[in-house]
């Protein structure tokens, strides 16, 4: 805290300095562009080309990188809050359920994530583990969401939404960064970078990054024992090897060491999972390289190669690996169509050691997943109706073919005015845990003296959960500094897994010989989810500007004949917030002083018992010189602690209180 008062007074030096200092140069940033300029940002992951977020047809909302600067956010899931129709919640110091549109969970398997188009979901659990997603912020363009099915584009597990989270060219960032703060929970974090070029054909980038920090607070009281830290480093080249030719290489490492509080069995027989606090390591990588290729201004190509691992020392004892190939096509046959098409293959592999509580069976795993998808936009009246149709079409090793077809169209008052519809259909194909998994929840002694043990078991005949979905939104500019957005949904769902009871039967190993009174995955719940999403943004002249959002969501799951779980559903049901709110206020007190505000409301999670709460950031950012800036942070300014998430289907992890916290950071470029 030393370090932290030592910045705060430099802080008020540095504001007595810029409140005197009269300034010549505006800053550059997307706080003074016209609401005009942003309905032009370009996004990608909608149609896997590049068009205006006006001409869009799908709820998509861009993350951009002065976006970034202003939340104060200094991890991905943070900074994600900022998007409406995301459900973000933090479970401890360095677990997250991250979600869109419902069925929240620290594994959230019906939101696809991507980096630069690099699919980092896991297939152990389904979902992402957002503890090592921690990329510096400062190399990320932007973060495109869309909230509902990606999939004809980006295949399974794109159901409930997308992430693309897009890093900078190399070229964007020439020169050195180097950035350092601590505070009371973020103790100690800092980044180094350098990047250049190359006889002007190869623009590169190397950064390294480290982060520590404190663990939360217990809800019993005390530590929580889920303190962390990572250390990261990383490239980035980006060359132009002909005028219709780029290549670009980028790669990472990650080590870290983690609090892992979580319940577990001492033996399959024990009574029931016991506290246990350890420390648990997590390292990995990846390489990846993208060949963009312009045949003409009419067709261009991209071709993208991957491997990435990772190893986890928690109870599952993962070890995986994977490699991908990504083939796409983007060519103008007309003046009215636009089509898109590619091939894809995917292979993954893990060993799991796993223990008394979890386990794979058998522990070594392994699939492939092959797919193809054609999209094809058609003018049906030429700068007024839009019409897109497509599908993606992909074979798996636990589930087989599954087609993911869409249906899209959009009309376009004028520039300024959009309405559009969709009809989709996702699949949600199995995780590893859903066709292999045995989770022992503990032992009984039967009233005839037998002795029980009661487990959970995957099914290798489990099926893919199905998705129809139906969109509608309306995007107007209403005045040159008032524009809104809007979007309703309803969500038809089948072959939701559910838990359901078996006869029980006789295990001799581990000794003594045992009952076993097992639960297994089956696909016999269904369901739909109906809500309406409307956010807008203010400028209220060229220094202040104001975003705000709020969200209403109902969901409603059922058993299908023959089903015996009487659990999964209302955990479904009650797991997400009914209503969500925020407004951020972004003004600029002097042209190198800004202040930055932002409230989050989150509706109760009646199946969780955690209540509703308000989460309130505030920051100050001074520009002291051209390349030099301070920054003070406040999170969760209006309480002391509270809690944000239970997990009841991964039960092992236990959850902490979020505490209120500051940090100063400083940051000089060169």
């Amino acid at each position: 805290m030393a370090a932290l008062t030592a910045l705060t007074a430099l802080t008020v030096c540095a504001v007595a300095r810029a409140q005197d200092s009269q300034v010549q140069q505006k800053t550059d940033d997307l706080a003074n562009a016209s609401l005009e300029d942003l309905m032009k940002v370009e996004v990608t992951s909608v149609s896997n080309k590049e068009q205006t977020l006006s001409r869009t047809a799908a709820a998509v909302f861009v993350i951009t990188q002065e976006d970034i600067a202003r939340s104060g956010a200094t991890n991905i899931p943070d900074v994600l809050r900022i998007a409406p129709g995301l459900d973000v919640a933090q479970i401890n110091a360095s677990t997250w359920a991250v979600s869109a549109r419902g069925l929240n969970g620290q594994f959230s398997n019906e939101l696809l994530v991507l980096i630069d188009g690099r699919n980092v979901y896991t297939p152990s659990f389904g979902g992402v583990f957002w503890d090592t997603l921690d990329l510096p912020l400062e190399n990320i363009e932007r973060i495109e969401v869309i909230r509902g099915p990606g999939a004809s584009i980006w295949g399974e597990n794109a159901v409930n939404g997308v992430v693309n989270i897009i890093r900078k060219k190399a070229g964007d960032t020439k020169g050195g960064l180097v950035n350092a703060g601590g505070g009371n929970t973020d103790a100690d974090f800092g980044t180094v970078q350098y990047g250049n070029s190359i006889r002007e054909r190869v623009d590169y980038r190397g950064y390294v990054k480290y982060f520590d920090e404190h663990d939360m607070r217990a809800i019993g009281g005390g530590d929580g024992g889920d303190g962390w830290h990572l250390a990261r480093a990383g490239f980035r080249t980006d060359s132009k090897i002909t005028d219709s030719d780029g290549l670009v290489v980028e790669g990472d490492m990650y080590s870290g060491r983690e609090g892992d509080p979580t319940d577990a069995l001492s033996s399959v027989l024990a009574p029931g999972p016991a506290p246990v606090e350890e420390f648990i390591n997590v390292g990995g990588g990846f390489l990846q390289s993208i060949w963009r290729h312009t045949s003409s201004s009419r067709s261009d190509f991209t071709l993208m190669g991957a491997y990435d691992a990772y190893e986890r020392g928690d109870l599952l004892q993962d070890h995986r690996q994977s490699e991908s190939l990504d083939f796409r096509q983007h060519y103008v046959p007309g003046e009215r169509q636009d089509l898109v098409w590619g091939v894809a293959y995917r292979h993954t592999s893990a060993t799991s050691d796993g223990g008394n509580w979890l386990s794979l069976i058998p522990p070594n795993q392994s699939e492939n997943i092959f797919s193809v998808f054609v999209q094809d936009e058609i003018a049906a009246i030429q700068d007024r109706l839009y019409v897109t149709v497509g599908s993606r079409f992909e074979n798996n090793t636990y589930s087989g073919f599954a087609a993911m077809p869409t249906a899209r169209a959009l009309y376009q008052f004028d520039p300024k005015q959009s309405v559009w519809a969709a009809v989709s259909r996702a699949v949600r194909s199995p995780a590893e845990i859903d066709t292999s998994l045995r989770v022992n929840v503990g032992g009984v002694t039967l009233p005839d003296g037998t002795i029980a043990a009661v487990s959970l078991f995957g099914n290798p005949h489990v099926k893919d959960e199905n998705l129809l979905a139906y969109e509608a939104g309306y995007r107007r500019m209403l005045t040159p500094r008032l524009s809104v957005d809007f979007a309703a949904y309803y969500n038809d769902y089948d072959n939701q897994i559910s838990d359901e009871p078996e006869p029980p039967f006789v295990e001799a190993t581990p000794a003594p010989p045992h009952l076993v009174i097992p639960t297994t995955d089956k696909n016999l719940q269904y369901g739909e989810t109906h809500g309406a999403e409307l956010s807008a943004r203010w400028k209220a002249n060229d220094r202040w500007a104001l975003d705000g959002s709020v969200e209403f969501e109902r969901i409603h799951m059922h058993r299908s004949p023959g089903s015996l779980d009487v659990t999964t559903g209302p955990d479904t049901e009650g797991g997400s917030p009914h209503q969500q709110a925020r407004i951020q206020s972004e003004l600029f007190l002097t042209q190198k002083l800004s202040w930055n505000v932002a409230a989050d409301y989150t509706d109760r999670l009646e199946a969780q018992g955690v209540p509703s709460y308000t989460r309130l950031d505030s920051n100050l950012i001074w520009k002291l010189r051209e390349n030099f800036s301070l920054g003070i942070y406040g999170q969760n300014l209006l309480r002391d602690r509270h809690l944000e998430f239970f997990d009841p289907d991964n039960s092992s992890t236990r959850s902490t209180l979020i505490r209120r916290s500051a940090y100063a950071k400083l940051t000089w470029r060169f």
